[in-house]
């Protein structure tokens, strides 16, 4: 059982039995109806858990996106003019004449875009004023985009300021026009897309029919996705994962509407149900259950080149006796030594000695076998935890 908890690093979260996450914060058991399932039942588990939200009046989204969308400052958070790392072309503000209005180019003035066409489901409520689905953005951009689907472009007819691009889509399966947001912000889209297809499950095989819904949806309630679509959504989600920004948004809908995204809770459902692998019934029982472990959560790192897992080591001395991973030598799993693949975000370690104290470091890598590459030097993060 959990008493002591140091914290060394800002990057690392530990905890015993509980969690302490650094990411969003859906409240206690908020997912529980959804334990243990895979595919279209566990997609099935999160609509009832996410349905009946509360609906607003389309003129309250300017009103919600200085919470839901406020980028500090003030300043509206566009995705069609945004640079992340980089100075915007241009940048707009709340309770200023920065709202549309007419407009002439980018620029003039921000607006809201529905990031799923509205004329997919025929501009009907919920959908239409759904928060998760309505993010504000610059208005000329916006009428580029038109309701296209989201997609790569191969040659592009038009390109904003920050990137965003119109032309035809190089994707086998589709070559008609698309809109492709900036890589930043791929990952966003497609995670609204799985929410789409998750809280309006009851509804989206009814679309297919409606403007160019049909070159992105399957007329079904599950994959509810064309092929082509879901496989680029899904690469979208892996190459651009949950931001701060995300998980911000996440909290601030969740206070407004009373219903969550719960691909940005739980990026690893995305696989779990689009692309689940059910495992077989273990054939017996555990010969020791006790409470003497270890739960180590965190919350897994971002950047241009994302870990494939993570090395946990564990020691009953100090911090100094774990020693680093050697590049080239995967280390296997055993009492003190657990691999955890991306997107998990928790191990634990079992077997432990009562009024113990335990010391960890985490430790990202790429690659596996002799080409596994470790993350090491003085950022490694670590922490201590006493077992009771």
């Amino acid at each position: 059982m959990y008493r002591k908890l140091f914290f060394f690093s800002p990057l690392l979260t530990l905890a015993a039995l509980f969690s302490l996450h650094l990411s969003a914060q859906p409240p206690s058991g908020y997912y529980n109806d959804a334990n243990g399932l895979w595919g279209a039942s566990l997609k099935t588990a999160l609509f009832n858990i996410i349905k009946n939200h509360t609906v607003k009046p389309y003129d309250y989204l300017y009103t919600a996106y200085q919470t839901t969308d406020n980028k500090g400052g003030n300043q509206v958070w566009d995705m069609y003019s945004d640079v992340p790392g980089g100075a915007p072309p241009y940048v707009y503000y709340f309770n200023s004449s920065d709202e549309c209005g007419s407009y002439n180019s980018e620029g003039d003035c921000y607006n809201r875009e529905h990031s799923v066409p509205a004329s997919w489901f025929k501009d009907a409520s919920p959908m239409y004023t759904d928060i998760f689905l309505v993010v504000p953005t610059d208005g000329y951009v916006n009428n580029r985009r038109s309701n296209y689907p989201y997609a790569k472009v191969g040659n592009a007819t038009w390109t904003s300021m920050n990137g965003s691009k119109v032309g035809s889509c190089n994707i086998i399966g589709y070559s008609s026009t698309v809109f492709e947001p900036i890589d930043a912000y791929k990952g966003d889209f497609s995670r609204a897309y799985f929410y789409l297809a998750t809280r309006y499950e009851d509804r989206i095989a009814g679309w297919v029919s409606n403007s160019l819904a049909g070159a992105v949806l399957s007329g079904t309630s599950y994959p509810a996705f064309k092929s082509w679509y879901l496989n680029m959504l899904m690469s979208w989600h892996l190459a651009d994962p949950v931001s701060a920004k995300e998980i911000a948004r996440n909290n601030a809908i969740y206070a407004i509407q009373g219903n969550r995204n719960p691909y940005i809770d739980h990026p690893e459902y995305v696989a779990a149900v689009w692309n689940p692998t059910t495992p077989a019934e273990p054939t017996a029982y555990p010969t020791v259950f006790s409470a003497n472990t270890i739960t180590l959560r965190w919350t897994d790192a971002t950047g241009t080149i994302v870990p494939e897992g993570y090395l946990i080591r564990m020691s009953t001395t100090s911090f100094v006796a774990i020693t680093d991973p050697v590049d080239g030598a995967p280390v296997d799993n055993d009492f003190s030594n657990k691999n955890v693949s991306q997107g998990i975000g928790n191990v634990t370690f079992g077997g432990l000695t009562p009024n113990t104290m335990y010391y960890f470091k985490i430790y990202s890598y790429t690659g596996s076998g002799t080409i596994i590459d470790y993350k090491t030097g003085d950022g490694v993060p670590q922490g201590s935890i006493e077992a009771k």
